[in-house]
């Protein structure tokens, strides 16, 4: 064999590492796309950012909703009246203390009225038993459902009943008291639902 006819090893090498480098850099242009459809939307992302809301105009006795995460948000400025019969349920309701599942009421909100500042409620509207949306009914008065009604919400769809903090009576569908979502005060009237970092 002559020379000219021997396999040229080193040019067959330098094909192979071309072909090797053009195919992984194909795999990678691939996988990006790939990549960047498992990231959260803009979105998703927006859906699950904090909420800053303003509750200056919130009356007392009145209710605010905004929406966090997909979910109602209720911003409850209380009474004198309400707070009254707050500390008058403690015997009627399942779980005081929010103790049963800690992480439906952060530490700092781990009081008689489920709150950073009394006056004010911030709750999860939904009903713990299966999701429906509780209705107000704020007034104290007798009731179909209870005849010593100190004021609270009702769920329709199963009989759940939740006093003006949030937390479910005793021998009802639900399971938990209303979640209080991580949140922390900006201002006297502002909050910011969804982030309690650095206090509240």
């Amino acid at each position: 064999m002559a020379d000219n006819d021997k396999p040229d090893h080193s040019k067959r090498r330098f094909l192979v590492a071309a072909t090797s480098i053009v195919g992984g850099v194909g795999a990678g242009a691939a996988a990006v796309p790939f990549v960047a459809s498992m990231l959260p939307s803009e979105r998703t992302r927006a859906a699950s950012a904090p909420v800053e809301v303003d509750f200056g105009r919130l009356e007392p006795g009145d209710k605010l909703i905004v929406e966090w995460r997909g979910k109602p948000v209720w911003v409850i400025r209380r009474t004198k009246e309400m707070l009254e019969g707050v500390k008058k349920n403690d015997d009627k309701v399942a779980d005081p203390d929010s103790k049963r599942k800690p992480e439906f009421t952060p530490s700092y909100a781990r009081n008689e009225y489920r709150s950073i500042k009394p006056e004010y409620l911030v709750v999860v509207g939904i009903c713990t038993h299966l999701g429906c949306s509780p209705v107000d009914k704020f007034k104290a008065q007798s009731e179909p459902f209870e005849q010593g009604w100190r004021g609270g919400f009702y769920c329709p769809c199963h009989g759940s009943l939740f006093d003006l903090a949030g937390r479910v009576y005793k021998n009802k569908p639900a399971p938990d008291n209303l979640q209080v979502p991580p949140h922390k005060y900006l201002s006297d009237t502002r909050i910011v639902i969804g982030d309690d970092i650095k206090g509240a």
